[in-house]
């Protein structure tokens, strides 16, 4: 979502409901200890956390921590977590902020390029909807994985 935005484009929804589950398991981490790494700017023990997050769910490399973060602490509220992350997956590159709160999380578009250069949003939103799904492991996987680890 941009600035004075509340409305999310449509880019920031296929990559929300694509990374849904990434979401899920980053909002499982201490926070205390992210906002400590973030704070000392640890980005590569950031990356290692956010690739065992996005490990079961997507091919490697596909979504990646752009070594980018923030957070933000109110006495009134829960923390809210900032990370810059990059999803690469042939024809479609996109950097983008995925906000972790207590009970949600969230998209912010910044930038999303295609190897193909004059494209309609139509085309840009399926491209998009396209690559997020070849560049997720298959589902059966990702069950055998959790199965073992039982």
């Amino acid at each position: 979502m941009k600035a004075g935005n509340t409305k999310p484009c449509a880019s920031e929804r296929i990559i929300a409901e694509g990374i849904v589950d990434v979401a899920s398991e980053l909002r499982l981490l201490d926070v205390p200890e992210l906002v400590a790494m973030i704070r000392r700017d640890e980005s590569l023990n950031i990356a290692d956390l956010v690739n065992s997050s996005t490990e079961l769910y997507f091919r490697s490399g596909a979504l990646r921590y752009a070594a980018c973060a923030d957070y933000c602490v109110q006495w009134d509220a829960a923390p809210l977590i900032i990370l810059g992350l990059e999803f690469c997956s042939p024809p479609v590159n996109v950097f983008f902020r995925l906000l972790i709160g207590q009970n949600s999380a969230g998209v912010e578009l910044l930038r999303e390029s295609y190897i193909e250069g004059d494209l309609d949003e139509n085309s840009k939103h399926e491209i998009l909807t396209a690559a997020i799904a070849n560049a997720r492991l298959p589902a059966s996987n990702v069950r055998r994985y959790a199965s073992a680890q039982s």
